[in-house]
């Protein structure tokens, strides 16, 4: 792969980047150490920076911390029934000063999507990027192609996925990329998109929900649902429901869906505390575009979260994501004034680069392997609403959202 330094990337590496030869490592008292192998010697210091750390709060829920005979530490996934040398920690370090202990993210909202993937070869990984035709959900699926990996695009537009494609090859003629009708706002075109990839007999290593609809007019789609609704959340929860038996086969595989910082300002609940259905796909009168928008990015974190629950005991994981504030993307073309908004904004906004971060975060950290059920923003770990993070919530949504496509696919096979 050394071609692809060769697209515009850097050829230096990141400080915190480690020479090859050596792995990082941690004691069972959390301190980080650092294996030469080739010249089998450890130190406590980083070979780049000179700086010592430590790993920074406790094991994720399900993981445990072993000493095999040697003294070598190493930690036990109990939910995914696995063992691995590498700590789930890693990530989130503590840095250790002259001063006092400061958190060092080893990425943040000024990170590219080249700069995670900066010497990875993905060969052998298959992707699926859903609305990846244009901004976030092209960079995405670029950056992956550009570093191996077999990338679908799943678009709607046919000609504008053979664009993005022919954009990709031009930067580099080996990627494998191909392009596959899905319309989120039609049940059956799910399914068909489902059959047509079951039927090429791939793996599914990662599946990325990035597609969405933003400040459109009320309007339903031809299964009678609110259009934001379906295409932001329903059509997703389904299209994971027809793969998830590739992506157990694929195992460790990943479902990355990206919602948004807005799932804060509103809730799918009535005030009884059940899924309200009315909110969810409301009637014209009661639709307003930004509020359905934010509901739909709740419905992304909820179902991720039951997700996880359900699959990562079969080794399939699933993490939700905010991209950034106020990116200037084609999201927004659905209405002049939030184009009028975003204009003015853009010289304050994160590039595709960066906006496309978080998601290959997600999709190929190795420190997040066998972890899932969590929110990320800025390539960062958070906490979403409260309401988010109800389970007996995402347990309902995902129980309606059965029941409607099951209602809808009834129908239309009666």
């Amino acid at each position: 792969m050394s071609a692809l330094r060769y697209a515009g990337l850097d050829d230096t590496d990141s400080e915190d980047e480690l020479p090859p030869g050596w792995e990082e490592r941690t004691t069972k008292d959390g301190w980080v150490y650092y294996a030469n192998h080739v010249e089998l010697k450890t130190q406590w210091d980083h070979p780049k920076t000179g700086k010592k750390r430590r790993v920074a709060g406790d094991l994720p829920y399900g993981w445990e911390q072993e000493t095999d005979e040697k003294g070598q530490v190493y930690f036990v996934d109990h939910i995914n029934k696995r063992t691995t040398f590498l700590d789930p920690r890693l990530a989130f370090t503590i840095e250790e000063t002259s001063d006092k202990p400061t958190i060092r993210q080893r990425y943040d909202g000024n990170s590219a999507a080249m700069d995670i993937l900066h010497g990875r070869d993905l060969s052998g990984k298959v992707v699926i990027v859903t609305g990846a035709n244009s901004g976030i959900g092209y960079e995405t699926a670029r950056s992956l192609a550009l570093h191996g990996a077999h990338v679908v695009l799943a678009c709607r537009n046919r000609a504008r996925a053979a664009e993005a494609i022919q954009k990709i090859l031009e930067e580099w003629h080996k990627a494998k990329v191909e392009a596959m009708i899905l319309d989120l706002a039609s049940l059956q075109s799910v399914q068909q998109f489902a059959e047509a990839f079951k039927a090429k007999n791939l793996s599914l290593h990662v599946l990325i929900c990035n597609a969405a609809a933003f400040g459109s007019p009320w309007q339903l789609t031809v299964d009678g649902l609110e259009t934001t609704f379906q295409v932001n959340h329903l059509g997703h929860f389904y299209l994971v429901q027809l793969l998830q038996d590739v992506l157990r086969r694929s195992i460790p595989a990943r479902v990355i869906i990206v919602s948004s910082e807005s799932h804060r300002f509103t809730d799918i609940k009535d005030s009884s505390g059940k899924v309200d259905f009315s909110l969810l796909s409301p009637a014209k009168k009661d639709y307003w575009a930004m509020l359905a928008y934010n509901r739909s990015k709740h419905c992304n974190i909820l179902f991720s979260n039951e997700l996880n629950r359900r699959l990562s005991p079969h080794g399939v994981t699933s993490n939700t994501l905010h991209p950034g504030n106020m990116m200037y993307s084609s999201i927004h073309r659905s209405w002049w004034l939030y184009t009028l908004l975003f204009s003015l904004a853009r010289p304050f906004t994160k590039s595709m680069q960066q906006g496309a971060a978080t998601s290959i975060y997600c999709a190929v950290a190795p420190e997040l392997e066998g972890l899932g059920g969590m929110y990320f923003n800025n390539c960062c770990r958070c906490l979403p609403s409260q309401s988010a993070q109800d389970e007996a919530l995402a347990s309902a949504l995902w129980e309606l959202s059965e029941s409607v496509i099951r209602e809808r696919i009834e129908s239309h096979s009666g």
